[in-house]
């Protein structure tokens, strides 16, 4: 009886699920709601409103504005849910609830009390990109790495978990993916040695459901050897293990502080890896897997069904955290389910999603420098692997030896800024850095807690280009090219827009909120907010009127002198040289704001 009793009770639990998930597919398939911080599963933020057009967005004005009460970088968007906006703030993570009926009143606020001790340990500013929602719940991943699900209606703390421990380097700027009843939740910590990982947590009550690690022994990485593949081919037995030296991989980074898509059909969670640790690559021989890779796993049990690893032996601290991209094309006259990443290395990547088969690597800045191509010759032992110029190589080069004219720099061609896909163009809109560096690895000790990076940066803009650091462009995924290019003066750090209007949006650092047409490029609107802008652009309506949202509020890895006040050019890994000259244009803040056309 006891038996019948417990398969009864799941089946009422996953029907329950089930449910649960066909009402928040239901939900992100509204336009008048922004439900996810990525639009959809699918990451392709896209909006089919078109109230707002190529031909009248010029007439945008500010409809209102609400100030979070916090400076520093302002990642991420608010969600709208119905008659609702929740705002989120950098650290200390406060969250708003705002009423759309009644002039943005405040309907409660969270505070989080977190230890001021996690702001140093955090790389690259106090950020965080945002709350999800699903199951009348809004769910927050704090700076700490405190999980915390809050009653969307009243802002009630309804459960709580540590996903991580802030003393030894583990830290959240990331948000979270509902899905199946679970939360898909990363960890940041690359640069203290923190190993990373990706866990799902049961929606209802907080416990675990599964946690996979990006490197160690099998049964850590969630991996069937015989069945997990990497380029078609079984990964093996140990592939977590048998790249790295030693107990390195213990400390071995490849967190996992990016975006994460959804293909329901497959069940299957796509996500990237990041750099290895230490960025001095003499200390960690071996191809460092599974750092720098994309990875496809089963969303209910969190096992791998094929891996690409973009970077072997990562020299640079390309992160390949970047979102994954989901559409429906045809390539050589078929229709695939496809998966478009660019990755910070500075190739434009297109895949089979199903079957992890690479159909298309190519440099999308032309100044990528660091390696020729990506090998496509399946033939080939090199199939897969960039080809490194040796020139640009900081293993080859040596310890405290500086390798200088490296494209791109670290922060990538593409830091985490979501690009957007039109499903009317065919074309992916993708906010770009246009930034070179020089590169001194040294050797460096590992600490519990203490930075764990091992090498000297300094930042510029290309030579022999147009002089800014930024380009926003259109990307054709199947070609693998550029169709259209729009230099701007700093990297755009700011998460873009597309929408049925043919209308393009993005943010500059200045602070400008453009808008662009989405066939040819051609600027159609602009408006300077009063900080620079690294947040995402959105779109909902209320009272049948089209809202365009944006966050700003400078920082960043690429506003970090200006965010923490530091004057050091080598400071923030060598950004706070790179962008000194945006203090000139902007200045620190922290506000939402919402532009409509009039009435």
């Amino acid at each position: 009886m006891k038996r019948l009793l417990t398969a009864a009770t799941a089946l009422t639990l996953c029907a329950g699920s089930a449910f649960a998930d066909a009402n928040l597919q239901k939900m992100m398939d509204d336009p008048n709601q922004w439900v996810s911080q990525t639009g959809d599963y699918k990451n392709q933020r896209f909006s089919k409103l078109d109230q707002i057009n190529k031909d009248n967005v010029k007439d945008l004005q500010v409809a209102w504005t609400f100030s979070t009460g916090v400076l520093r970088g302002h990642e991420g968007s608010p969600l709208v849910i119905g008659d609702v906006m929740y705002v989120h703030t950098p650290f200390p993570n406060i969250v708003y609830a705002l009423d759309l009926k009644n002039d943005g009143k405040i309907l409660w606020r969270y505070e989080p009390k977190q230890n001021p001790d996690v702001i140093p340990v955090m790389c690259c500013d106090t950020v965080n990109r945002g709350v999800a929602y699903a199951e009348g719940k809004i769910f927050l991943h704090q700076a700490d790495t405190k999980v915390v699900a809050l009653d969307a209606k009243t802002g009630e703390e309804l459960w709580t978990v540590m996903n991580g421990d802030a003393a030894k380097g583990e830290t959240n700027t990331a948000t979270v993916m509902p899905v199946n009843g679970k939360i898909i939740v990363g960890i940041s910590g690359g640069e203290f040695g923190v190993r990373g990982s990706v866990t799902a947590y049961n929606i209802a009550d907080g416990s675990r459901a599964w946690r996979a690690y990006s490197m160690g022994p099998d049964s850590d990485i969630l991996v069937d050897p015989a069945k997990t593949t990497h380029l078609g081919t079984p990964v093996g037995a140990d592939s977590g293990l048998n790249t790295w030296e030693g107990d390195q991989w213990k400390i071995g980074g490849g967190t996992t502080w990016g975006w994460y898509s959804y293909d329901a059909e497959e069940n299957l969670v796509y996500y990237g890896t990041g750099n290895p640790s230490t960025w001095n690559p003499a200390q960690r021989p071996g191809d460092n897997r599974w750092s720098m890779t994309i990875m496809a796993r089963d969303a209910d049990t969190g096992i791998a069904k094929w891996f690409y690893q973009m970077t072997p032996h990562d020299e640079w601290d390309y992160d390949g955290i970047n979102e994954m991209i989901l559409t429906e094309q045809e390539f050589d006259g078929t229709m695939r389910k496809v998966l478009t990443h660019f990755d910070r290395n500075g190739f434009g990547y297109t895949m089979d999603r199903v079957t992890g088969e690479l159909l298309v690597a190519e440099k999308y800045d032309p100044t990528v420098n660091w390696a020729t191509h990506v090998e496509m010759d399946k033939t080939s032992d090199q199939y897969g692997r960039p080809q490194v110029v040796a020139e640009y190589s900081t293993e080859q080069n040596g310890e405290d030896v500086n390798s200088t004219g490296i494209c791109p720099a670290a922060l990538g061609t593409k830091d985490q800024q979501p690009a957007a896909y039109s499903p009317e163009t065919e074309l992916f809109y993708v906010p770009t850095n246009h930034v070179c560096m020089d590169y001194e690895p040294f050797r460096v000790s590992y600490t519990a807690g203490q930075p764990y990076v091992g090498a000297t940066l300094a930042m510029y803009p290309p030579a022999d280009s147009h002089g800014g650091m930024g380009n926003f462009i259109a990307w054709d995924n199947v070609k693998g090219e550029i169709k259209w290019s729009i230099p701007e003066q700093f990297s755009v750090w700011s998460g873009a827009l597309a929408t049925a209007g043919d209308v393009v949006f993005y943010g500059t650092l200045e602070g400008y909120l453009k808008a662009v047409s989405a066939d040819t490029g051609e600027e159609l609107y602009r408006f300077k907010t009063p900080s620079g802008i690294i947040g995402n652009v959105m779109t909902y309506t209320h009272g049948g009127k089209q809202y365009i949202g944006i966050l700003s509020g400078v920082g960043g890895w690429a506003g970090i002198g200006l965010a923490a006040g530091l004057t050091n050019p080598n400071d923030g890994l060598g950004a706070v040289g790179g962008y000194a000259a945006l203090s000139d244009y902007t200045a620190l803040g922290g506000q939402l704001t919402v532009f409509a056309l009039p009435n």
